[in-house]
């Protein structure tokens, strides 16, 4: 045993969503090859395996990838959709079932799914589930105090961010109605619709994903008013295949060293995809696929170019919209009720009529003035602003212990997971999970990938957790420096 680690071990998960749940069921599965160790998972949510992406109860809110490909599971890509069949858990959902034959469910039932996972090893005392946020990680000596904002703290061998996606940034044109009840800065928020009238105008600041399900929603609430939805380039996410396709497309055996190279491969693949009848979703479908190779082959340069100037087309692209959710949009769209526009907010600003915007539409020298009952922000999560967004994270970043991924796309880490200091050395013991490491490994934002990464950190972890494994097999509580 390694002499400055005591008999038991102890991981902390600090974010327990869909990577922070899995992280922990993987390493709760590992304990019975041997491990002696304390999974804590901080997460103040009542549910582990949610998070901001599942734990939503409104019924518009899919998943927008078939239930086939969602799994905790890598090896076993149709485990949920063996779980919705093995517990009829669509008997009450009958538009689950999109005109492709797959099923579509409610996001809330994924969460479910996952909970139901984990709920034996939570009853166990495996896994220990504490209900509150951290405010603050701090070294000391070779283990981490992790410390709540219920009072708790306890002592860590191991901590995993698997922090949450930042909230949106507010745009800063719109930074003086911040205060404003008529603003709505961050649609992810339960109930952030609650206070839309039937009748409102609204303003949609964003075209993608979450854009789509605010449209959504506010049809299945009745709501009948009219929509402006504005981007800068009027984009808004697609939506699937109209027939399942494999993959289409090799960019790994001669792979790209700049952005416009592969941009120009993948431009090449479009083509030679359509001459075979093929749509663009499958040559998409190969760069996901490949993309974590793809990137970590590119120049830390060649990656902010695209994150910063091909990062809109891909997100669109890249971040399909759920059937169900698609056929809301293009109802609203027919109807007159919503309208698209390539523009950005010049100004803006409140009065008697509710918040007025003066808009600038792309390609365009004249600006419009519009009156509006509601904005809803839905411009995505501010990762290049993450190490601000939660108390814990901006501690370790004083501390030197984490610093931004010069992507503008979350923390840096090295490519086995741990964080990177702000001096560029490894930090041993802190890993970085989730999407918040895709500046470094590049596509982690779909469910298949998340729980990919979620695996292979669990296994990094047990393999640190291996030299120092004691032979007490017997559960314990996690040790707590103070209550």
């Amino acid at each position: 045993m390694h002499p400055s680690k005591p008999a038991r071990l102890t991981v902390a998960i600090v974010g327990g969503g869909f990577t922070g749940g899995a992280i922990a069921l993987h390493l709760a599965t590992s304990r019975r090859q041997g491990l002696a160790i304390d999974i804590v998972v901080f997460e103040p949510r009542e549910r582990l395996g949610a998070g901001l992406a599942y734990d939503t109860e409104e019924s518009v809110h899919r998943i927008n990838v078939p239930a086939g490909r969602m799994s905790l599971y890598p090896d076993a890509p149709g485990h949920f959709q063996d779980w919705i069949e093995r517990t009829d858990a669509l008997k009450d959902d009958g538009e689950a079932l999109a005109e492709d034959g797959l099923h579509y469910p409610r996001r809330g039932l994924f969460g479910r799914y996952v909970a139901d996972h984990l709920a034996p090893w939570l009853a166990s005392g495996a896994v220990w589930h504490h209900r509150a946020r951290v405010e603050n990680i701090q070294r000391q000596g070779p283990r981490w105090m992790v410390s709540a904002a219920d009072g708790l703290s306890i002592e860590a061998d191991i901590v995993i961010l698997a922090a949450t996606h930042p909230a949106p940034g507010l745009p800063g044109v719109l930074a003086g109605l911040r205060n404003d009840p008529n603003l709505i800065a961050d649609a992810t928020r339960p109930d952030a619709l609650a206070s839309v009238g039937d009748t409102d105008r609204i303003l949609i600041v964003g075209n993608g994903l979450t854009a789509a399900d605010v449209i959504a929603a506010l049809e299945a609430r009745g709501h009948t008013g009219d929509i402006l939805s504005i981007s800068r380039r009027g984009l808004r996410s697609r939506g699937h295949a109209p027939q399942v396709q494999e993959p289409f497309g090799d960019f790994l055996s001669q792979p790209a060293a700049t952005a416009s190279d592969l941009l120009r491969r993948v431009r090449v693949t479009l083509r030679a995809a359509e001459a075979e009848g093929r749509t663009w979703h499958s040559v998409l479908d190969a760069v996901r696929a490949q993309g974590q190779e793809i990137w970590q082959r590119l120049p830390v340069a060649e990656r902010r170019r695209i994150a910063r100037h091909v990062r809109p087309f891909w997100d669109v692209h890249r971040f399909r919209i759920a059937p169900q959710v698609e056929a809301a949009v293009e109802r609203a769209i027919s109807a007159g009720r919503l309208t698209v526009l390539a523009a950005s907010v010049a100004a803006a600003g409140a009065d008697a009529q509710g918040i007025w915007v003066t808009l600038k539409p792309r390609r365009s020298r004249q600006t419009v003035r519009r009156h509006v009952d509601k904005v809803i922000v839905t411009t995505g999560p501010d990762h290049g602003g993450v190490l601000a967004s939660q108390p814990f994270l901006a501690s370790l970043a004083r501390q030197g212990k984490v610093t931004a991924c010069p992507t503008g796309l979350g923390i840096l880490c090295a490519r086995d997971g741990r964080a990177i200091d702000a001096g560029g050395r490894v930090v041993d013991g802190l890993y970085v999970a989730g999407p918040l490491a895709r500046g470094t490994f590049g596509e982690l934002m779909g469910l298949p990938q998340v729980s990919d990464y979620a695996v292979f950190i669990a296994a990094r972890v047990g393999e640190d957790l291996a030299a120092w494994a004691a032979p007490d097999e017997t559960a314990a509580a996690p040790s707590r420096a103070s209550a």
